[in-house]
């Protein structure tokens, strides 16, 4: 139950129950079994727009004692080297070593990639590579992002949206960013459009989230000529349209 929390992101007790084929009392009693260890957690669901009557749905959360008990072993071996080399070399140093760690992976999922026209498809091939490199990874629409700048048209068009819900690397990660930045440079040339990083589990997130940005119809504000890119960065990061959010 705990992997499937983790492959899903956070899951309420009935999709537990559907997904496993178990009554909701034996669900009920692995839940709680899986609280008092402390490998999952509740939280309220998010909503997005108008929510109708009733108390939010409670859904289950995978915690970071959850995650560690999947994590690949060698986070420290992996942290001392890393420190070794900004310690001798310097931050781009370590830069230059994730860009190559992540050109192998760019170099396998490619070609599968690549094969795919439109970019739901493209999105959807990149989740399956990393599902079958163990990210445990889905993709699908994302939320819209608010109107059009200029009040000319309907909802920016949202795009897709890419979910890791492991990461072999988090806690590396978390003391070197410079591997999630790597990995979603990467994202963004495999996919042929410009990405951005939400979230990520190596920052505390449940999920790391990336937005892939859409082409939509309009986009242009007033007076001001500005490419498709630009227009979707300011929309979704207006105080910091300059970079990533890592």
């Amino acid at each position: 139950m705990a992997r499937l929390i983790l492959e899903l992101g956070p899951s309420t007790a009935a999709t537990l129950g559907g997904r496993l084929g178990l009554t909701p009392a034996a669900i009920r009693r692995h839940l709680d079994n899986l609280i008092a260890e402390g490998l999952i957690e509740t939280r309220m669901a998010r909503t997005y727009g108008n929510r109708g009557r009733g108390r939010p749905a409670k859904v289950f959360v995978i915690t970071d004692a959850g995650r560690s008990a999947f994590e690949h072993a060698y986070d420290d071996l992996a942290t001392n080297a890393l420190r070794f080399i900004a310690e001798t070399s310097g931050a781009e140093a370590v830069a230059e070593f994730a860009r190559r760690q992540v050109a192998d992976l760019e170099a396998r999922y490619a070609p599968a990639i690549a094969r795919h026209g439109s970019l739901g498809e493209r999105v959807e091939a990149l989740a399956e590579a990393l599902s079958a490199d163990g990210y445990a990874a889905s993709a699908g629409p994302a939320p819209a992002v608010g109107p059009l700048a200029g009040g000319g048209g309907g909802p920016l068009s949202s795009g897709e949206q890419l979910c890791q819900h492991h990461c072999p690397v988090a806690h590396v990660a978390a003391e070197f960013p410079q591997l999630c930045e790597a990995e979603t440079e990467a994202f963004g040339r495999m996919l042929g459009t410009p990405v951005q990083r939400l979230a990520t589990i190596a920052h505390g997130d449940g999920i790391c989230t990336t937005h892939v940005t859409g082409l939509p119809s309009q986009r242009q504000r007033p007076g001001k000529p500005e490419t498709p890119a630009a227009v979707v960065q300011d929309e979704l990061n207006p105080k910091e349209s300059g970079g990533l959010l890592t």
